[in-house]
């Protein structure tokens, strides 16, 4: 699924330029297009897993808190979204601030910045699609989620200190490779919940996804424009620096069952 998504990124930006070279309006359109042919495959193509048990919507359902109160006495997976959160808020750094540290830093056009992210769309994909399994195979899950906070991390205050921007292309090795702690968490969240249960999951890691695409752009670029004046890297370090709140999660999570259960 990760490597779908860094192959989206590779052709999201060309399918955008090309098209924006027809219609300022084009993109638009064909992402609308896009969107209502996901809704159609959703609707004829992909069966419903409790076809037998569906249940009546109610009022409380709509509560955006509910999604996570299945959780509550669950404390290994509690631990484990509080990680997710974060990881996914941590994401929320380039995602916001990518292209204008770009052109701020090293000046780039939007060639340059265009290039620079199929860049890492194709390294992401890579990554994902010959890394990540190998690796979780090899030190086993929770090894393999620490290693991708360690990479990414590491990456984040190399960019932050970075002067040329020949120096981003290299970092992005270390920023595609941190996307295989992702993958790793997702399977340990999930072995920690019964089939019944894998629904509910994915419903509460969406919320959680969603949450961070909110607060995320505002946290970090209120910390861009309010260093910009001094030394636009700190949002990178701050980035880097939230990866420092997953450890008492992880010790909590972790290494009460579920490191044990995903490294078998």
């Amino acid at each position: 699924m990760s490597a779908c998504f860094g192959f989206g990124m590779v052709a999201g930006p060309v399918l955008g330029g090309l098209m924006g070279g027809f219609s300022p309006h084009a993109p638009f359109f064909a992402a609308a297009a896009l969107n209502g042919l996901n809704f159609l495959t959703g609707c004829f193509l992909l069966p419903e897993s409790h076809k037998g048990e569906r249940r009546p919507l109610r009022r409380e359902a709509l509560n955006p808190l509910a999604s996570f109160r299945w959780a509550r006495g669950m404390t290994v997976v509690a631990a484990l979204m509080a990680v997710f959160f974060i990881m996914q808020l941590v994401g929320q750094v380039p995602a916001a601030l990518w292209v204008i540290f770009g052109e701020d830093r090293f000046h780039w056009d939007a060639t340059t910045i265009g290039i620079s992210l199929a860049a890492f769309g194709i390294l992401h994909s890579l990554a994902q699609a010959m890394i990540t399994g190998p690796v979780a195979a090899r030190l086993g899950e929770r090894r393999a989620l620490m290693l991708g906070m360690i990479a990414d991390g590491t990456g984040y205050i190399l960019l932050a200190f970075a002067t040329r921007g020949w120096m981003a292309f290299p970092i992005m090795v270390l920023l595609a490779s941190g996307g295989i702690g992702m993958p790793a968490l997702q399977a340990m969240l999930s072995r920690q919940v019964d089939e019944e249960r894998q629904g509910q999951l994915q419903g509460s890691l969406a919320a959680l996804t969603s949450l961070t695409s909110i607060v995320g752009p505002l946290l970090f670029t209120a910390i861009y424009a309010a260093s910009i004046t001094t030394w636009n890297g700190w949002a990178w370090i701050a980035g880097a620096a939230l990866y420092l709140l997953c450890l008492p999660a992880l010790r909590r999570g972790l290494w009460s069952g579920a490191g044990q259960r995903a490294d078998r």
